[in-house]
């Protein structure tokens, strides 16, 4: 995971987000996926490899935890 400060161009809001206040943003590039809170967008962004992102979705679909 790295902070990044260069943006992708094709920001869209998480479909679980809602219409509340609390919502993150995703994009997709060609091997990275990242992440930025709607509300503070000049902080930058997370990315991530797609392949981890992949994994922490199915991990979270099967309601898989860490101790």
């Amino acid at each position: 995971m790295l902070a990044s400060q260069g943006s992708p161009s094709n920001w869209r809001k998480s479909s679980y987000s809602g219409n509340g206040p609390t919502c993150v943003e995703v994009a997709d590039t060609l091997h990275r996926i990242h992440v930025r809170d709607t509300q503070n967008r000049s902080l930058g962004h997370l990315s991530f490899p797609s392949s981890d992102w992949t994994s922490l979705l199915g991990a979270l679909r099967d309601g898989e935890t860490t101790q």
